[in-house]
């Protein structure tokens, strides 16, 4: 093999915006059946939007971290978590706890 082949093997390319957006959305239905609360649906679509936009934002390192679950739950609680929460109405501590039950960090 080539240097130039290994090279475009171990490149790690970026999802595209549907699979992002697709990603969040799954994530927080998890996250909400874990809760066991219901969300309106405005404020489903909001946390969305966020969770999305910040994903966008932090990309380079999310992808290059896409195999550590931990540091990925380590960084949505730091960096989404509160603002969900809030949005939400629920303590951020038990938003995390399910998030992390949910994501599997």
């Amino acid at each position: 093999m080539t240097n130039m082949q290994n090279r475009e093997k171990h490149a790690q390319t970026y999802p595209s915006a549907r699979k992002i957006r697709r990603s969040c959305n799954r994530e927080l239905y998890r996250t909400i059946k874990k809760l066991k609360i219901w969300i309106p649906p405005a404020q489903l679509i909001e946390a969305e939007n966020l969770y999305f936009r910040k994903v966008v934002l932090n990309l380079p390192w999310i992808v290059e971290n896409g195999s550590n679950r931990k540091a990925l739950a380590d960084w949505w609680a730091e960096n989404v978590g509160p603002e969900i929460a809030a949005l939400w109405n629920v303590e951020p501590s038990e938003l995390e706890r399910a998030f992390r039950e949910a994501f599997g960090g």
